[in-house]
């Protein structure tokens, strides 16, 4: 079956999960760790290589982050949407939303994407995300040598 709308609102085995982890600098990683609501597994296996142990991480309200920072002794502070709640004092989520946001609107152009091709257009939106890919030479050196070979 090709394209369409999941069936179920929110948060579905019926929706690509994808995981990204962005600091206050704008530096961004992001994952496609499979469908349906993140795991603790899924933080495991994406998250812990790419995160210091004395980091703050800020999340939604999720309980596997909450059970991931319990786990590997990292200071976690959930921000709860549901209740109303954007911010705890200088704790927020909005620079993960906003990628997500902007991920979503510049998703639009193509139709749809087949769920094997997103780590490839998360790939190409980090790179315009953070200004890396702005002349056409710079598009083609990204496509051609994709390790920055």
């Amino acid at each position: 079956r090709r394209g369409g709308h999941a069936k179920k609102r929110g948060i579905s085995g019926e929706l690509d999960c994808i995981l990204v982890a962005r600091d206050r600098q704008g530096r961004t990683c992001d994952f496609v760790p499979g469908r349906g609501p993140v795991t603790v597994a899924q933080l495991q296996q994406h998250l812990l290589p790419v995160l210091d142990k004395a980091v703050l991480l800020a999340t939604d309200a999720a309980t596997a982050y909450r059970d991931f920072a319990k786990d590997h002794g990292i200071a976690h502070r959930a921000v709860n949407l549901r209740q109303g709640e954007r911010a705890l004092g200088e704790i927020h989520v909005q620079n993960v939303n906003r990628y997500h946001a902007v991920f979503k609107s510049w998703l639009i152009r193509f139709h749809g994407v087949a769920s094997r091709y997103l780590p490839h257009y998360l790939g190409w939106i980090h790179g315009l995300d953070c200004r890396h890919l702005s002349t056409p030479q710079q598009f083609l050196r990204a496509a051609l040598f994709p390790a920055g070979s």
